[in-house]
Order: C-alpha cells, then sequence, then structure tokens
C-alpha cells in the first residue's frame, strides 16, 4: 500500500517533466524514463491486470470498456509527441476495427483538449479523469507524455511505451498481444 501511495505521489511529477525531452534513464522500471519510444513487453504469464477504464468522456458521454483487446494513449494537447503521433494513432483506429482505442487526456484542460480532438479529427472515446492511471501502478506505469499502453483482451496490462509510437513498432506490439494473448 505505502509503494501504491509513493507512485501516485511521483506520478505529477513524472507525467509533468516527461514530455520535457532529452535525458537518459538510469533509473529503474518503476522510475522514471523519457518517453524515448521503448516498448516494453510483458509475456502473458506475468502481466497484470488493467484498471477499470471507465468513465466521462471528453465529448460527455460514459464510456465503459469493451472487452477487446484496448490500446490506451495517454496524452495531453500541449505534448508536441502528443500531436505527433495522434494522425497515426486515429488512422490505427479507423483501420483496426477488432481493437478498441482510447485515450486518456492528462494535465490538460478541457477547452484545449477538444480542439486537439477536433484539429486531428480523433474519433475514439477519450476519458477526461486521470485518476485511473493510479491504477496502473502494480503493473506498467504510464511514465512518460505521451504513453500508449496495450491491453490484452483478458484486461490485462501487455505493452508499455513510453514516448511517441511509430507506425512499425505500434503495429508489431499489437500483432504480437493479439496473437499471444
Amino acid at each position: 500500500m505505502k509503494k501504491a501511495k509513493a507512485l501516485f505521489a511521483l506520478l505529477p511529477l513524472v507525467l509533468l517533466t516527461a514530455c520535457a525531452g532529452g535525458g537518459t534513464s538510469t533509473l529503474n522500471e518503476n522510475a522514471f524514463i523519457s518517453g524515448d519510444g521503448v516498448a516494453v513487453y510483458v509475456m502473458p504469464a506475468d502481466r497484470k491486470l488493467a484498471p477499470d477504464l471507465s468513465g466521462q468522456t471528453l465529448d460527455g458521454s460514459k464510456y465503459l470498456g469493451s472487452g477487446k483487446v484496448t490500446v490506451v494513449n495517454v496524452w495531453a494537447s500541449w505534448c508536441s509527441p502528443c500531436r505527433a503521433e495522434a494522425p497515426l494513432l486515429e488512422d490505427f483506429a479507423t483501420k483496426r476495427t477488432e481493437l478498441q482505442f482510447l485515450g486518456i487526456l492528462t494535465r490538460d484542460n478541457l477547452t484545449a483538449a477538444q480542439s486537439f480532438v477536433k484539429r486531428f479529427k480523433i474519433t475514439y472515446p477519450i476519458l477526461t479523469d486521470d485518476s485511473v492511471l493510479a491504477g496502473f501502478a502494480s503493473s506498467l506505469i504510464p511514465n512518460a507524455i505521451p504513453t500508449t499502453l496495450i491491453i490484452d483482451k483478458h484486461g490485462r496490462v501487455a505493452v508499455r511505451i513510453s514516448g511517441q509510437v511509430t507506425f512499425a513498432l505500434l503495429d508489431s506490439m499489437i500483432n504480437k498481444v493479439v496473437q499471444n494473448a
């Protein structure tokens, strides 16, 4: 319990500094790692359950989860790598309809986020309550902005990509999770 509280206390600092760019990682897996596009894949036997991914969305509706392999992107409108990867994520979301895509807005205001969604024509749901991020403390915590997590069909955290995603990396990680549930 103390470890979870400590990780939750560090989360705002990590998310605040993660989009700054540069830097190197000399800390362990549960500490801050600069968002450099590195993926961590978890073998199926070692995966932990993701938190309940439901709540109020940016468009005012309620998201209740999907039961599908879910690609979760943690982002903010002020983050340059988030803007750079937005078209790629939307392209995946429209082409890979067997998956669920979900955004989690963090450390941002709703007006800026709505402009971002409109500008990049984001069609997948965006959760506005980033307190859900604390629920990842027992698995792979989102440790940068952006962070992309892939949740397997059993609701377990399978992948974390810290930093901006690329087509090749996201495609290979999605395929690996889908094939190795």
